[in-house]
């Protein structure tokens, strides 16, 4: 792809378009870029992801734009940053591009493993604020304020290896709201709703280039009632979140869902596990073309190696069975989107790995697998015209890949 072809990623209907083009969605999470390529010492791994990732076709990479008061913090304080950490974070943006992947950039963590929720609420104790939860972060207007100014430090960044603005890049497919908000504190889910639509429209108010996303696991709250039956369990419903009201709210272009059968379900690996998450995956697809009208990518999806009976087989199942729901979506102009594998590591990084990391050098049939579906995407990419040389008159690339389903 050419520069002149590196443009913004837009939405039309449930679609998302590059140069009036489809663009499908086929990628991977790495959340320890930054950190990573802060120190020039493990900066390579940064070049090796992306290179393996590119190798197997994968176009669009997840990863986090934040570091809050912790090791190699980006914010070492609320609008205190460290400059060679941003450059990291600029390393990584230019890096993405030379290999054509495009970054959904998340801009905060509701968990504290950096930082997150809770260093902003510790923040604010240190300034004095009197809190009492660490769900205050949606609702105190100093910490809302911390949060609006962080996002407006990344938003106005001029990247020091491209000398190109964040808000301009088109290497930036998406800003993302937060990773997994929650705010247990009110199940009724006003709170984080109050803040999703204050947060979605000040990003647009920097940026009106690039999509938002808010970043849910996707959980249906008390808005839609005959939607609960597919949460994994009944402790979803109370934790703040609403799936099908947090997307209607102004501002925010498309929808994000995380599957994680081996966390909400059981940690045990069973065939349970893949049909709980075609139901899953069947369900968010139907919300977003009935009551959204927007394209919905499963932004997070794995299986831990630390669970009870795991095999790289079960993985390969998993993965296959989102590949597969995503494509009888997309074959029929659905909203189904595509996917982000949670997550792609290369070798020598065990120590950063959470139980879900695919190494594709010590994964051969996995690496077949992503190669394979990459295929698929790429020929319904590129084919604006049809024509199948087995004869099956077909009307177009992905129903002649879906026909003949050993391509």
């Amino acid at each position: 792809m050419e520069d002149d072809g590196w443009q913004m990623v837009e939405t039309k209907g449930n679609q998302f378009i590059v140069n009036s083009q489809p663009f499908y969605v086929n990628g991977f999470n790495t959340y320890w870029l930054m950190v990573m390529a802060a120190d020039q010492s493990t900066r390579g791994k940064v070049s090796e992801v992306f290179q393996q990732a590119s190798s197997v076709g994968l176009t669009v990479c997840r990863t986090w734009a934040f570091n809050d008061g912790q090791w190699r913090a980006l914010q070492k304080s609320p609008s205190v940053y460290d400059e060679e950490v941003f450059k990291a974070l600029d390393f990584v943006v230019s890096e993405a591009k030379k290999y054509k992947i495009r970054l959904i950039l998340s801009l905060v963590d509701n968990w504290d493993a950096y930082g997150g929720k809770p260093q902003y609420v510790k923040w604010g104790k240190a300034a004095g604020l009197n809190l009492t939860s660490d769900d205050e972060f949606f609702s105190h207007p100093t910490l809302r304020s911390y949060y609006k100014a962080h996002v407006k430090a990344v938003v106005n960044r001029v990247n020091t290896f491209t000398n190109i603005t964040y808000k301009d890049d088109p290497t930036i497919f998406a800003w993302e709201l937060m990773n997994e908000p929650r705010c247990t504190s009110d199940p009724s889910g006003d709170t984080l709703q109050s803040w999703i639509a204050e947060m979605a429209v000040y990003v647009k108010s920097l940026d009106a280039k690039h999509l938002v996303e808010i970043g849910v696991e996707g959980f249906y709250g008390p808005s839609a009632p005959a939607r609960a039956q597919f949460n994994p369990n009944s402790y979803a419903t109370q934790v703040g979140t609403d799936f099908i009201r947090n997307h209607q709210t102004l501002g925010v272009d498309f929808a994000s869902v995380h599957i994680y059968a081996d966390s909400w379900i059981s940690q045990t690996i069973s065939n349970a596990h893949l049909q709980f998450t075609t139901t899953w995956m069947e369900a968010h697809i139907e919300d977003a073309e009935k009551y959204l009208g927007m394209p919905v990518i499963f932004a997070e999806f794995g299986v831990s190696s630390k669970d009870p009976g795991y095999n790289s087989s079960f993985r390969d199942a998993l993965i296959s069975t989102v590949y597969k729901t995503v494509l009888n979506s997309t074959k029929k102009g659905g909203s189904g989107a595509g996917s982000l594998l949670w997550q792609l590591f290369p070798e020598g990084m065990d120590n950063m790995d959470d139980g879900y990391a695919i190494v594709l050098a010590k994964s051969p049939s996995t690496l077949n697998l992503i190669s394979l579906h990459s295929s698929k995407l790429a020929i319904f990419n590129s084919m604006c015209s049809w024509k199948c040389h087995w004869g099956c008159k077909k009307k177009n690339a992905l129903e002649t890949i879906i026909y003949h389903d050993d391509l």
